[in-house]
Formats: C-alpha cells, sequence, structure tokens
C-alpha cells in the first residue's frame, strides 16, 4: 500500500511560480515511476509529467515544457513539480501518481496505481 500526500497548491498571479510536493509512503518509491496530472472540474484528468525511478528520464506534456520541471529525491520519498510561468490556463487541481514497481515511464492514467488527492493551483490573470 502506498499513500501519497500532495501539498503546495495556492493562488498565485499569472507569471508567478509555485511548487508542488508530494510525498510518498512505504518501501516502492524509488522503485516507481511518478507522474503529475492534473484536472478541471468537469473534465478528464490529464498528464502534466512524468519522471522515471532514478531521475534519468522525465517527460512533460508540450503545453508546460520550458516552464514546469518535475524532480524527485528517493532518500526523502518525495517528487516535485516546480511550476514556472503560470497563466491562467495552468489553474487545476494537480495529482501526483506512483507507477509501482514499472520500469519505464507512462503518461496514461490507466497505469498508475496510486494517487494523491491532489491540490488545487488557482492562476489568476
Amino acid at each position: 500500500q502506498v499513500q501519497l500526500v500532495e501539498s503546495g497548491g495556492g493562488l498565485v498571479q499569472a507569471g508567478g511560480s509555485l511548487r508542488l510536493s508530494c510525498a510518498a509512503s512505504g518501501r516502492t518509491f524509488s522503485r516507481s515511476p511518478m507522474g503529475w496530472f492534473r484536472q478541471v472540474s468537469g473534465k478528464e484528468r490529464k498528464f502534466v509529467a512524468v519522471i522515471d525511478r532514478t531521475g534519468g528520464i522525465t517527460y512533460y506534456e508540450d503545453s508546460v515544457k520550458g516552464r514546469f520541471t518535475i524532480s524527485r529525491d528517493n532518500a526523502k520519498n518525495t517528487v516535485y513539480l516546480q511550476m514556472n510561468r503560470l497563466k491562467p490556463e495552468d489553474t487545476a487541481v494537480y495529482y501526483c501518481a506512483a507507477a509501482v514497481d514499472k520500469g519505464s515511464i507512462y503518461f496514461s492514467i490507466y497505469d498508475y496505481d496510486y494517487w494523491g488527492q491532489g491540490t488545487q493551483v488557482t492562476v489568476s490573470s
């Protein structure tokens, strides 16, 4: 069983920055690719970024490339999402997710086994 707890969301003006954190319990964190997704009310949950088990491979959705950075600290069982130059269209609930004991990177919600409760990010114009 893995528990994921996100933090760091909030209200920020356009052009500002936020750093989301996702703390994981359990012993499988270092063996799990980790992803960030976001969801606007009434719409489907969408991929934002993913990082492999070691942190050596990352991948981003096109609209966040060059603005967002995903990273992880396996010693702290934590994955981060640094979000810079935020735009109003980045407003959503952000979720982290773990693909336990899997060896690659994944973009589909169906490849992830555990999810956090989500943290709201609101970007004002």
